[in-house]
């Protein structure tokens, strides 16, 4: 399974998206997605699967949740959009877990900044894209592409342009 892993679209689909967006099998969006139009975009090349973000409103909050557990191919996957880092953690993100249980990938966005990384304390591997769209302070725009396979996520490609 091929998936294509943004954030912080902040309402801006870059044209520049598509070439890496065609032939995935899902796109994952971490939130601050800014407009359900970023979604419908989206949707023209894959499925999505998203949360909201603290700059969502009206539809796009009313269309996602805040957190989301799903599985692709034995994979257990969080994702939620304010998550903190490994070793500084959203307090909304360890009552999820507490209440739930850990999974295998937690995925988040929010701050911009891209990370892949492995966490000790609830033993995943954290994955933030960083950020896609035009708003905030990061000069480039990072994405990742990653295949699921055989149930662990496999040849990770971060995707950078320029702003």
């Amino acid at each position: 399974m091929n998936i294509l892993l943004l954030s912080d679209t902040h309402g801006y689909v870059d044209p520049r998206i598509e070439k890496y967006a065609k032939g995935v099998d899902e796109i994952w969006h971490a939130g601050d997605i800014g407009h359900m139009n970023v979604i419908n975009e989206l949707k023209k090349f894959a499925p999505v699967i998203a949360v909201y973000g603290n700059i969502d409103h009206g539809e796009v909050r009313n269309a996602f949740p805040e957190f989301i557990r799903y599985e692709r191919e034995g994979v257990h996957i969080l994702m939620t959009h304010i998550a903190g880092k490994p070793g500084r953690y959203s307090k909304p993100l360890v009552e999820e877990i507490k209440d739930n249980g850990t999974a295998d990938i937690i995925v988040c966005g929010h701050s911009h900044i891209l990370m892949v990384k492995p966490d000790k304390r609830f033993d995943c591997l954290w994955l933030n894209p960083g950020a896609c769209g035009n708003h905030g302070f990061h000069k480039t725009k990072t994405m990742l592409r990653f295949e699921i396979y055989q149930g662990r996520p496999k040849n990770m490609e971060v995707i950078e342009f320029k702003r």
